[in-house]
């Protein structure tokens, strides 16, 4: 009986093989924090390209918001829908951007439970570029909701005394709040333990901030004590200034209110994200 004996033959690279592979040439340029801003805002445009379906909390319901109570309420607190639409239409655009502004915490609580952080804090990047490409990303879901709404008002009887310029002067302040009150939710994203858990806290939070507000009724209607708490509502401050610029008459303290407010919930709420997104 024969038997065959097989030798593993070793394979030893030369040295100057190994560095013509290892170091073909210059190490790429690291990318700037623009660049990795943007290619993060484009992976969030792209997951919303693959479920659409996510789309209908800046589509049909902002749509169906503005109907709603336009026709619910307008005869009674204005004499006509029409009427009660020019009051109803700046406050109900930023009622419903706001709100929508949880889901970048929600977001950022799924890629965490997916481990997709993981990897992108082993990157050599800008280390907030994450953060601000979910945002970037989102501000597309802000403007579509705000155009949604803009047109039905259109539709509906929405004449707007500030023209082209005073609509568009609103809507980029309240796109400019929305992206700075968003970093109070990627705070919650990384701080939650699901994404229930965030969507349960943003709710609590901006459903007494958008319905006791100035959004539906005039708040001098409202009793003493709630006259308190309205007043002071950050989102009655920001409704007010959208009003006066579509209005045609910007009102210089609400403006310079909500400006400063935008800088100060990036600041600070920017700053806590990124200790517990460099800790988590």
């Amino acid at each position: 009986m024969s038997t065959t004996t097989e030798t593993a033959t070793t394979y030893s690279p030369a040295a100057d093989v190994l560095g013509t592979v290892l170091a073909p040439g210059a190490k790429p340029p690291r990318p700037s924090a623009w660049s990795a801003s943007v290619t993060f805002g484009w992976r969030a445009i792209l997951k919303i390209k693959h479920v659409p379906e996510q789309l209908f909390d800046v589509t049909a319901f902002p749509l169906m918001m503005t109907l709603m109570f336009t026709y619910l309420f307008g005869g009674a607190l204005a004499g006509s829908p029409t009427d009660y639409l020019q009051f109803l239409l700046p406050g109900i655009m930023v009622s419903s951007v706001v709100m929508i502004t949880m889901y970048t915490g929600v977001e950022v609580n799924k890629d965490i439970e997916k481990g997709v952080f993981d990897r992108f804090r082993t990157l050599p990047i800008w280390r907030p570029s994450t953060m601000v490409g979910y945002l970037l990303g989102d501000i597309l879901r802000y403007t579509m909701a705000s155009t949604v709404i803009l047109a039905v008002g259109l539709v509906l009887g929405f004449r707007p005394q500030g023209g082209v310029t005073g609509v568009l002067a609103g809507i980029v302040l309240l796109l400019g709040f929305s992206f700075a009150f968003s970093w109070v939710w990627t705070m919650f994203g990384l701080l939650m333990r699901s994404e229930k858990s965030v969507m349960g806290v943003s709710m609590l939070v901006l459903f007494p901030l958008t319905f006791l507000s100035n959004v539906y009724v005039d708040p001098a209607t409202m009793p003493g004590w709630l006259q308190v708490f309205v007043n002071v509502n950050p989102i009655t401050r920001l409704v007010a200034a959208v009003r006066s610029l579509m209005a045609g008459t910007p009102d210089v303290g609400e403006l310079t209110w909500v400006l400063v407010s935008s800088v100060v919930l990036i600041a600070v709420f920017g700053t806590l994200t990124m200790r517990l997104y460099n800790r988590k």
